[in-house]
């Protein structure tokens, strides 16, 4: 994943509402969002080349999503690859804090992330260019290739477009969360970050939905859980690197937990 935006416990309907997209090259295989069939309690995309996944669901109600932290003057070559975070997490049964914890000690050996872990009660990040394990608090919140709520244009401009959505409905579509997912508006120069690339790499990568000959927005997802414990996640896969309804598919789940999961 490379954008984020997600309102938490900010809805009456909702306890989680997401929205992001993942950005890799076009080259690096991938499986659409499905159920794992060494694993049918997961449902997820999934990295061929890696085998870990950017965003998932399991069964019982654990959900994690990872952004890369962009700096490339401090890569670590053969670094364990950083959707394992994610897998490890929809796969085990720790608490989502006692699992960050677990990882704290060795997450210097993986190059830089962010990584959201919860479940239907808490949610939590956790970043190895970070300070410590936050507590999600209640409110509209945005993760790319920085620290959590970063001043980054993309960032900030889907957290305005979410917050702006529950405002205006009470019951949020999908079309309108799709629609935030393929704006394609480039920031100004003023406002890029500053991350070790080149201004027009800078350029090319600022915008919610990205576009380039080799690199772009691969996939988009939403996923709502209610009030209800009932988890909806969608996905968009595309084939292109123009978001064009002919030139995509779509796969849709909700999964029923338990009122009584913890």
């Amino acid at each position: 994943m490379c954008l984020i935006a997600f309102a938490y416990d900010a809805h009456p309907d909702y306890r989680l509402l997401l929205a992001a997209n993942r950005d890799e090259f076009y080259e690096r295989p991938t499986a659409p969002l499905d159920y794992w069939q060494n694993h049918p309690n997961i449902l997820a995309g999934r990295d061929l080349q890696q085998g870990g996944t950017w965003m998932g669901i399991s069964a019982s109600g654990r959900m994690a999503a990872i952004t890369n932290y962009r700096d490339p003057q401090n890569l670590k070559a053969g670094a364990p690859s950083r959707g394992h975070l994610v897998s490890d997490y929809l796969l085990g049964s720790m608490p989502p804090e006692q699992y960050l914890e677990s990882i704290s000690p060795s997450a210097q050996r993986f190059n830089g992330f962010n990584l959201i872990v919860g479940d239907t009660v808490d949610l939590f990040y956790f970043s190895n260019y970070g300070q410590a394990i936050e507590k999600v608090k209640p409110g509209i919140h945005g993760l790319s290739n920085h620290l959590l709520d970063s001043s980054w244009p993309k960032v900030e401009q889907s957290k305005r477009r979410l917050e702006a959505l529950l405002r205006a409905d009470k019951k949020i579509s999908e079309v309108s969360l799709w629609k935030l997912l393929q704006d394609q508006t480039v920031a100004p120069d003023d406002r890029l970050p500053n991350t070790g690339v080149d201004r027009a790499w800078e350029r090319a990568l600022s915008p919610i939905f990205i576009t380039s000959p080799t690199y772009g927005t691969r996939s988009s997802s939403v996923l709502s859980l209610d009030r209800n414990n009932r988890i909806s996640i969608s996905e968009i896969t595309w084939q292109s690197a123009k978001p064009t309804p002919c030139e995509a598919f779509r796969r849709n789940f909700t999964i029923q937990i338990p009122m009584s999961f913890t």
